[in-house]
């Protein structure tokens, strides 16, 4: 009687420990499209992307970037800060339809723009990210909608395991962007 009670009061104390580790995902967004790609994040572990999204305190919207800029009416998403300091993802809205596993590679991927600058480390970085999300979330057979969200990701993946640590094909990609060019310049001229 002894060992039974011992021992369901030990279940008890792991089923409730496992639940205290679990991210208040409703903390950073309250839509369910977002909530739905960070609960995904949180099923495997990706705690280095709870960790920047809290550090930052980081709030999740859909939000159509051409009313900050025209010229961000193409970008997938973005880390912003408004202006009263408060720091928001904007993943741009004509990814509503997107799947929950995009959607949780743009979220880990704008998590790891932490500074107020951008600069080629933390895009390198931010981008292998989503690429290694990607690769992991991505669900084998299942139709993923063709879009540029898709294309991106599926390239990424590939320069992603072709890369070796004396070439690193993203870093490649990103420094002879034009558009990633552009944008760290005018970043870093802030």
């Amino acid at each position: 009687m002894f060992v039974r009670m011992l021992s369901a009061l030990m279940c008890l104390v792991i089923f409730c420990s496992n639940c205290a580790f679990a991210w208040n995902v409703r903390s950073f967004s309250k839509d369910e499209d977002v909530v739905s790609a960070l609960k995904l994040l949180d099923n495997i572990g990706a705690d280095e992307v709870f960790n920047n999204l809290q550090e930052n305190s980081v709030k999740i919207i859909f939000y159509d970037l051409a009313m900050i800029n025209i010229n961000y009416q193409t970008h997938f998403a973005i880390n912003s800060v408004d202006n009263w300091g408060e720091r928001y993802i904007l993943i741009n809205s004509r990814y509503r339809g997107a799947s929950t596993e995009e959607l949780a590679c743009l979220i880990a991927h704008e998590s790891f723009h932490k500074s107020d600058r951008a600069t080629m480390e933390e895009e390198v970085l931010a981008t292998q990210k989503e690429a290694y999300y990607w690769s992991i979330l991505k669900v084998p057979g299942k139709f993923y909608k063709p879009s540029k969200l898709s294309n991106r990701l599926n390239t990424l993946v590939c320069q992603y395991n072709d890369s070796t640590d004396s070439y690193n094909l993203i870093e490649k990609r990103i420094q002879n962007s034009k558009f990633y060019q552009n944008q760290l310049a005018v970043r870093e001229r802030r």
